[in-house]
């Protein structure tokens, strides 16, 4: 299913052929917007929902993962603009019931260079993992409904040893997402929720995206994601389109569509939401992966401006979300795709194929 929205008469066919051979591959649904020179271009493939035979919506609502992140970084340097947080500030400053260590900056939380353990767990060089809030296996299906409290979620981090000393290293944390926003709601006195309206959601007319905190409820319509675990009884496999995402909480919680990721990209890209030094200070990446201030720098072969792209990407059970822009703005890749997830992460490889993929494709022109 696909709807051409170019007014130019472009069906772009080898974008419909991208996602339906996606779900060959295993996801149970795709859908994906394309906005560039040719127009838009909004399509689907697969089901909404296992067993059944309805397409899936193509703006419809998804749990959007780490995508989080930039919201969460965005909204803090839309702060730091109006002269409330710091960016080189101690976030101890901020945030003293915690005793973090003096050293670690609110640029440390979100550029992933604190060295606080991710209360989600880590996995060290030499294999050793280090489990953190349950979140495999029937363990976690059991205890999906269950609401972590942010605070909770960082002590948990926080009696744990730091891999590194803070402003050495990088290693990716949800934590550090997590005490970012508790930043946000201590210097404003507001919730998330209430502060992502005022300074992104309103400007831009958002109205499909949602901090839900402890809610595990989805707004309609939506495609289904689901879990295969292991019980007493043998495989079972479940609709986890309702889940309580507090286990991750700012690391990845938030939930949006994919016409909503374009306005909110194109316009952060296009320097329609920062002001250009603060923008400057988020797209400029640490030499590890990449990593701007909740945003990945990725360099291409040919087709954007500067060879640069930028992106987070996001997966939660059962559910991710891509979202890539140039660096103008100009053109973005959008995109909600729904599976049957497991704790061994199977889709991974598939989920990276696809990203690789669509960059190619779609942002490097390379197709048609």
């Amino acid at each position: 299913m696909s709807t051409n929205l170019s007014g130019q008469g472009h069906d772009r066919p080898e974008l419909q052929k991208a996602i339906e051979e996606l779900v060959e591959s295993g996801f149970v649904g795709v859908q994906l917007r394309v906005n560039d020179e040719q127009g838009e271009w909004v399509g689907s493939a697969g089901v909404s929902r296992l067993g059944q035979s309805a397409e899936p919506v193509t703006n419809g609502h998804f749990r959007i993962g780490s995508s989080t992140k930039s919201f969460v970084a965005t909204s803090v340097l839309l702060l730091v603009a109006e002269g409330r947080i710091g960016l080189d500030v101690p976030a101890d400053d901020y945030l003293p019931e915690f005793g973090l260590d003096r050293r670690i900056t609110v640029r440390m939380l979100l550029q992933h260079t604190s060295g606080i353990f991710n209360h989600t767990g880590e996995l060290y060089e030499d294999g050793t993992i280090v489990p953190g809030v349950p979140w495999q296996g029937k363990e976690w299906v059991d205890n999906r409904f269950k609401t972590y409290v942010p605070e909770e979620l960082v002590r948990l981090s926080l009696s744990k040893p730091a891999r590194f000393a803070p402003g050495t290293g990088w290693s990716y944390a949800n934590t550090n997402y997590v005490l970012a926003r508790l930043v946000i709601e201590k210097v404003t006195g507001r919730s998330f929720a209430e502060e992502l309206q005022r300074l992104i959601l309103g400007p831009l007319g958002m109205t499909g995206t949602v901090a839900p905190g402890a809610s595990p409820e989805i707004p309609e319509p939506h495609n289904h994601g689901y879990y295969r675990y292991e019980d007493a009884e043998g495989e079972r496999t479940v609709d986890v389109s309702r889940q309580n995402p507090s286990w991750v909480g700012a690391g990845g919680d938030m939930i949006s569509t994919t016409k909503d990721l374009h306005t909110y990209f194109s316009a952060l890209m296009g320097g329609r939401l920062l002001p250009a030094e603060l923008l400057a200070e988020m797209r400029t990446p640490e030499a590890t992966v990449g990593y701007g201030l909740g945003v990945f720098a990725q360099e291409t072969e040919g087709g954007t401006e500067g060879g640069t792209l930028f992106h987070h990407n996001g997966a939660i059970m059962g559910s991710a979300a891509l979202m890539y822009g140039t660096p103008d703005g100009s053109r973005t890749m959008t995109a909600g795709l729904t599976w049957v997830d497991d704790a061994d992460l199977s889709i991974a490889p598939a989920f990276q194929t696809a990203q690789q993929r669509f960059v190619d494709e779609v942002l490097c022109g390379r197709l048609g």
